[in-house]
C-alpha cells in the first residue's frame, strides 16, 4: 500500500481527467463566445492524454493507493481505458446532436468527465466507502445529464424519477454496507472477506449482500431494479441515453467484480455460498423481463432500453459462472457491448438529425432513404441479437462457454434460458429491419447524413462486424488484466503451447531412436 504522497503518481489518469473538467469550464468562461467544438476538442484532448497516461504507468501487479482505499491493477486499467473510450465516441456522437448548443456544450462535457472520474474509481474501489461515493458521484452526475434538456417536460421527467429511484436504492444499499460493516469492524474489502467466512451469522451475510445489490443492480438495471431505466433513456438526451447504457453500465459490472471477488467468500459457515443461485435468478429474471418487455415497444429509445436490461442479464450470466472464464467473458462483453450499442444510438441520432424521430412507424422505407444508415442499424442489431460473425456472437459465446465451463444443472439451466432469449430478442430487432426494408416509404426524398455521423458510424460498424480479426490480441490482453487475479489459469497459452509443441516433438525423437 502506498501513502498519500506517493499515489500520486499511479492517481494521474484520473487527476488528469479532474482537470480536464476545470479547464473546459474555465476556456468556456474565459472565451468571448462559447463554442461547441472548443469544448469538445479540449475534452477529447483530455481523455486522450488520461488514456496515455494509464497505458504509461500500468504494471502486471496490483498495488494500493491512499492506503489501499483504491486498487492500481490490470484490471482497473483495462476498464478505465473502457471508460475512457466511452467519453471519446460520445464526444463525437455529441457533436451534432440537437442537445450540443454552443451555450450549454462545456458544462455537458464537464459532466460526461466528472462521469468518467467516478466511474474510473468504481472500477478501482477496494473499500467499502471509496465504493460508496464513486457510485454516488456517477449516480449524481447521471440524474444532472437525464435531466440536461431544462425546458424539456419529457427530460425533467427522467431526471426526477432517476433521483427518486437511485436514492431510495442507494439506501438500501448503505443499510447493507454498514451491516457488513458491524461484522467486520472495518471497511475494507479484504477485512469483510475474513469476517464474512468465519462468523456464524451467514444470515446476516445474506441479507447484506442482498441490499448491496439493490445499489448495484440499479447501477446496471437488472431486475427489480430497472423500472427506472425505460423511462430515463427515452426522456434524456439521446447522447446522454449512450452514455448511461455504456458507461456507467460497465462501471456497476466492474464494482460487482470487486465486490463479489474481493469481499465475499466463497463459503458460509463451513457451506458453499448461494451466491451462484442468487445471482443466477437474477439474470435469468433480468434477461426474460427485459427481452419479453421490448415486445411491446414502439419507441425505438425504450426499445434499446428493454434491450439494455436484457443484455445486462447476460452479463450477470458471465458473473453467476465466476472464475477465470467468468471474469474474461464479462470483460470482453462488454467491449463488443460498447461498439453495437454506441453505434445503434447514434442511428438514432444520425436520423433525428436529418428530421426523422424515434417511432419504429417513422422508419419506414429508411433504407431507400438512408442506405448507410439502415445497413449500419442491421449491423448493430444483428450483433446485439449475437449472430455470427458479428461482435456481439464472439461476447455471448464465451458468457455459455464459462457457464458450461463451470458444470452442474444451474449452469447448464441458466445457458438454456439464455439461448431461448437471444431467440426471443430477434423478434423485436427484427420489427426494426421490417420497418427500414420492408415498408414503403412515407416520403421518397434521401435523407442525407451530416458527414461526421456516416464516418462515426463506419468507426463503430467496422469493429462490429471484423473484431473477431482482433480476437486474439484482445483476448490476451483481457487475459493479463486478469493475470493478477487468476495467475494460475492466466498463463500464456501461447507459452503453453510452445511447451505442448516441445513436448511432442521429445516424445517423438525418444520414440524414433527406440525404434
Amino acid at each position: 500500500m502506498l501513502d498519500n504522497a506517493h499515489s500520486l503518481r499511479a492517481f494521474l489518469p484520473e487527476l488528469i481527467v479532474a482537470g480536464t473538467v476545470l479547464a473546459v469550464l474555465f476556456v468556456d468562461l474565459l472565451a468571448r463566445r462559447p463554442h461547441v467544438g472548443r469544448a469538445a476538442a479540449l475534452t477529447a484532448v483530455g481523455l486522450v492524454a488520461a488514456g496515455a497516461a494509464t497505458v504509461m504507468t500500468m504494471r502486471a501487479d496490483g498495488y494500493g493507493l491512499f492506503f489501499g482505499l483504491i486498487a492500481r491493477d490490470p484490471l482497473a486499467d483495462f476498464f478505465k481505458l473502457l471508460f475512457l473510450a466511452t467519453n471519446l465516441l460520445v464526444v463525437l456522437i455529441s457533436l451534432r446532436a440537437r442537445e450540443a448548443t454552443d451555450e450549454s456544450a462545456a458544462e455537458f462535457f464537464a459532466l460526461t468527465l466528472t462521469t468518467t472520474a467516478g466511474m474510473m474509481l468504481m472500477a478501482s474501489a477496494t473499500d467499502l466507502l471509496t465504493a460508496f461515493l464513486s457510485l454516488e458521484t456517477v449516480s449524481i452526475m447521471s440524474y444532472v445529464l437525464a435531466g440536461f434538456r431544462r425546458r424539456s417536460r419529457e427530460s425533467a421527467e427522467a431526471a426526477l424519477k432517476y433521483v427518486i429511484y437511485g436514492g431510495v436504492a442507494s439506501g438500501v444499499m448503505l443499510y447493507g454496507m454498514s451491516l457488513l460493516y458491524g461484522l467486520a469492524g472495518s471497511t475494507s474489502f479484504t477485512a469483510v472477506r475474513l469476517a464474512c467466512a468465519h462468523t456464524p451469522a451467514a444470515a446476516t451475510v445474506l441479507l447484506a449482500v442482498v441490499l448491496c445489490l439493490a445499489g448495484f443492480g440499479y447501477k446496471i438495471a437488472s431486475v427489480p431494479f430497472h423500472m427506472w431505466c425505460p423511462d430515463v433513456y427515452q426522456g434524456a438526451p439521446t447522447p446522454v441515453t449512450a452514455f448511461l447504457s455504456v458507461g456507467p453500465k460497465a462501471a456497476g459490472f466492474a464494482l460487482l467484480v470487486r465486490f463479489f471477488g474481493g469481499s465475499l467468500p466463497a463459503e458460509l459457515v463451513g457451506a458453499p455460498a448461494p451466491w451462484p443461485i442468487l445471482l443466477g435468478l437474477i439474470a435469468a429474471a433480468t434477461m426474460t423481463v427485459g427481452n419479453l418487455a421490448a415486445l411491446a415497444q414502439t419507441n425505438l429509445k425504450r426499445l434499446l432500453a428493454y434491450s439494455s436490461i436484457a443484455h445486462a442479464g447476460y452479463v450477470l450470466l458471465a458473473l453467476c459462472a465466476g472464475g477465470s472464464d467468468g471474469t474474461r467473458a464479462i470483460l470482453l462483453y462488454l467491449v463488443t457491448y460498447l461498439f453495437m450499442n454506441l453505434g445503434a444510438f447514434l442511428v438514432i441520432i444520425a436520423v433525428a438529425d436529418a428530421g426523422i424521430g424515434e417511432e419504429i412507424a417513422e422508419w419506414r422505407g429508411l433504407g431507400r432513404r438512408a442506405p448507410w444508415a439502415a445497413v449500419a442499424m442491421a449491423i448493430f442489431l444483428f450483433s446485439l441479437t449475437g449472430l455470427p460473425p458479428l461482435a456481439g456472437f464472439f461476447g455471448k459465446f464465451y458468457v455459455f462457454a464459462a457457464l458450461l465451463a463451470r458444470g452442474g444443472s444451474l449452469m447448464v439451466t441458466l445457458a438454456v434460458i439464455g439461448i431461448l432469449n437471444s431467440a426471443v430478442s430477434l423478434y423485436f430487432y427484427a420489427r426494426v429491419l421490417k420497418a427500414m426494408y420492408f415498408e414503403a416509404p412515407t416520403v421518397d426524398e434521401p435523407l442525407p447524413l451530416a458527414r461526421l455521423h456516416a464516418a462515426t458510424l463506419a468507426l463503430l460498424a467496422v469493429p462490429t462486424v471484423a473484431l473477431f480479426l482482433v480476437w486474439s490480441p484482445l483476448q490476451r490482453f483481457v487475459d493479463s488484466s486478469l493475470g493478477q487475479w487468476y495467475p494460475a489459469e492466466m498463463r500464456p497459452r501461447s507459452a503453453q503451447l510452445d511447451r505442448s509443441v516441445k513436448r511432442s516433438s521429445v516424445q517423438l525423437a525418444n520414440t524414433s531412436a527406440t525404434k
